[in-house]
């Protein structure tokens, strides 16, 4: 089997006449420090604020989109922000208040977009997230978990579940036991060998009908490949030595920054043999609790978004959104140095990162911080800051972006139309 997913996935590294499109997302929780994100400047004058500052040598690649708004219906209850914001975020949907599993929102545009673009790799999409989905009791009171633990949603009914494991999305990209059971994943790692070792004779056949520029791609596309594979091993190794103090899935690193790092180079590695062109990832859940002490900032995430304006909590919430945007700004720097075609992956991907909610003390939809990055074969000019008139729904974007991948539809949510035509014409 694996010999002929790889054969498959080999196609990638010889030199295509057309690069392929992709497309992903990277979701941050509990909304963000506007003060600190959003520019003063509109158009191509614009600076980026604190917390975007890690963005600044992609600047050039980069837009930065104000005003678009993930409001619910008027006839809504106003109770489940977090739940309405992560769902909402790619559905433009609001979720079904239940606790039950009578879930309902919509189709994510990731997933819209699967459909197509999915018809051509071995994975139709990726989703990823760093937390895992045993939260049972951290969420929206009246809504299921299942709300806050993903932001694809492949149909009304189905949420995705968001991979944390690295060990498993992995072994889903390149493992030949085609399952993600724990006793058998355990018992494929008991043969002590490394996955590319299945391999080795597929390779030696494939590199023979590569020239030499593309030969190159492929030696390092498989040291990533080690890389990543050694990195998981000794955070198997650290986990084991420190299973009595922390309750770890193997696989998972100690280190958050490292765990972040891992996700996003399995994201550029599938990119890289084309094995998905649609990715989504949540850097945290909705209701996230995590502490991040390695920037000084010891109190939990979501307390600390309900800052009441006091500086020194809208402080702790810019260094942990810096934190996110400087991870990345890491994802970013991997896509750029990845050649592709007649560019980078960065040149040939369209990427979304932003957060379902603005001002996460009032847990409001309005206005949601939101950048583009990346090119999609042309399909992005990039710095400049647009800013849309009040009241425009988030879905628009995602029509417009839609339009562009050559997946047109008539409405999504609460979409009133695509974007100004003018504004559109340079994106």
């Amino acid at each position: 089997m694996l010999a002929r997913r790889w054969r498959y996935r080999s196609s990638a590294f010889a030199s295509p006449l057309s690069p392929v499109r992709r497309f992903g997302v990277v979701y941050v929780p509990n909304g963000m420090n506007m003060k600190e994100w959003t520019p003063d400047a509109t158009g191509k004058a614009f600076e980026l604020r604190s917390v975007m500052a890690p963005f600044a040598p992609y600047k050039d690649q980069l837009v930065v989109v104000t005003n678009l708004d993930s409001k619910p219906p008027a006839n809504v209850p106003g109770a489940g922000g977090h739940a309405r914001a992560s769902t909402r975020f790619l559905t433009d949907v609001p979720p079904k208040q239940s606790q039950s599993a009578e879930l309902e929102a919509g189709p994510s545009i990731d997933q819209i977009l699967a459909k197509k673009l999915g018809q051509e790799t071995q994975l139709a999409s990726l989703e990823v997230s760093i937390d895992g989905r045993d939260f049972a009791g951290s969420c929206d009171f009246g809504f299921s978990c299942a709300y806050s633990n993903s932001i694809s949603w492949l149909n009304a009914t189905t949420p995705l579940p968001m991979e944390n494991d690295p060990r498993v999305v992995f072994e889903r990209l390149f493992g030949d036991d085609g399952t993600t059971d724990p006793a058998i994943r355990r018992a494929r790692r008991g043969e002590d060998r490394s996955v590319l070792d299945s391999v080795t004779d597929e390779l030696g056949r494939l590199k023979g009908g590569l020239g030499a520029a593309d030969n190159a791609k492929m030696s390092q596309y498989l040291e990533a490949i080690r890389d990543i594979e050694r990195r998981i091993d000794v955070a198997q190794k650290q986990n084991a030595q420190e299973v009595s103090h922390v309750a770890q899935p193997a696989g998972v690193p100690a280190s958050f920054e490292e765990h972040v790092k891992l996700l996003f180079d399995m994201q550029v590695l599938a990119y890289q043999g084309d094995m998905t062109r649609i990715s989504t990832f949540m850097l945290g859940r909705e209701l996230s609790g995590r502490s991040y002490p390695e920037i000084g900032v010891y109190d939990a995430h979501h307390p600390t978004s309900h800052h009441q304006y006091d500086p020194v909590k809208l402080e702790r919430l810019a260094k942990i959104n810096t934190l996110h945007t400087k991870l990345f700004a890491y994802y970013l720097e991997k896509l750029k140095a990845t050649p592709d075609g007649d560019g980078s992956l960065l040149d040939h991907t369209l990427l979304i990162y932003g957060a379902g909610m603005s001002d996460s003390q009032l847990h409001s939809p309005i206005g949601l911080p939101l950048v583009l990055v990346g090119g999609a074969s042309g399909q992005l000019k990039g710095g400049r800051h647009l800013k849309y008139p009040t009241n425009t729904p988030l879905a628009n974007l995602h029509l417009s972006l839609l339009d562009k991948f050559g997946v047109p539809i008539d409405r999504l949510g609460d979409s009133s139309g695509r974007l100004d035509v003018d504004t559109l014409s340079e994106l």
